[in-house]
């Protein structure tokens, strides 16, 4: 699928009426059901079908639009931000396996938010798009962190404020120092036009404050650190469960249970037990993990 070609059939966010427009017309294109969206991915994977994969982008534009007005706050078009979404929308369709078991919705919100991080990080011009994953990391989750720790801090921040952020995200205290300064340095008057030959204000673009931007954009970090936490608490299981859970879970061809049955001669409700006890150890040792190492959420 060209992603330009495709990019050229979707409703385009310009022109009079702008956003409620644009709104408008992809609301027009219909949602589909489980087996709908199974039919047209099959299509589009084995036969390359561009109807097919058409009709999963349209139907997923409102996710991409959804998704898009949680980083409207970092000051930056809404119509390029939808735009780099719908970019990331259609790497998922293109990749898209539905013999996986999910949904095309709960792959795809991956590779929006990739598409339009990637987009904010460019237009802010704080991070080179080669540094760490922890540089990465402190510049999304820097705010929310300020508010949590220094509400009312205006300028630079204390020395034991910047220690607490510095051992929160992984990241040097010089890091912190530079990156909050930089920031302070980028924020613009909410007064100041968008650009000199344009009308409207920087407070046009801002989210409603019940809204936390920073979480939209930091999961991204957030699935790449669970990735990082499976690897580890896997390191619990013993050998058969390891090995089960593998086969089962994390192989690109999964074994089913009479095959397993099979190799360990044991029965398949000895191996779905033990699959099932397994993933339960799993799921504790990598919650407890996420709250040490504060990846939750704030509420």
């Amino acid at each position: 699928m060209s992603t330009k070609s495709e990019i050229s059939n979707l409703p385009v966010l310009s022109g009079e009426g702008g956003l409620s427009l644009y709104l408008a017309q992809i609301k027009k294109f219909p949602m589909l059901d489980a087996e709908e969206e199974y039919l047209l991915a099959k299509n589009w994977k084995e036969k390359g079908n561009l109807k097919a994969a058409h009709k999963l982008v349209t139907s997923h534009l409102r996710l991409v639009a959804k998704i898009a007005m949680g980083y409207k706050g970092y000051g930056l078009p809404v119509n390029e931000l939808i735009s780099e979404g719908n970019i990331g929308l259609m790497q998922a369709v293109k990749k898209f396996d539905p013999d996986k078991g999910f949904r095309l919705a709960t792959y795809a919100m991956w590779w929006i938010k990739a598409g339009i991080q990637e987009y904010v990080l460019r237009s802010w011009s704080l991070v080179k798009m080669g540094t760490t994953a922890a540089q990465k990391k402190l510049f999304f989750n820097l705010k929310k962190l300020k508010k949590q720790i220094a509400p009312k801090e205006e300028g630079d921040l204390k020395k034991e404020q910047v220690n607490e952020i510095s051992r929160r995200l992984g990241v040097k205290s010089d890091e912190v120092v530079s990156m909050n300064r930089r920031m302070m340095g980028q924020e613009k008057s909410l007064n100041d036009p968008i650009k000199s030959d344009e009308k409207g204000e920087w407070q046009d673009w801002i989210v409603d404050d019940s809204l936390d931007q920073e979480l939209y954009v930091s999961q991204k970090q957030e699935l790449d650190e669970k990735k990082d936490l499976l690897n580890d608490a896997i390191k619990i299981l013993n050998d058969r469960e390891k090995k089960i859970i593998e086969e089962r879970k994390l192989s690109e061809n999964p074994k089913t249970l009479d095959e397993l049955s099979k190799k360990y001669k044991i029965s398949r409700e000895r191996i779905r037990q033990i699959e099932t006890k397994a993933f339960e150890k799993l799921q504790k040792a990598m919650l407890n993990s996420t709250q040490s190492k504060n990846l939750l959420p704030a509420k």
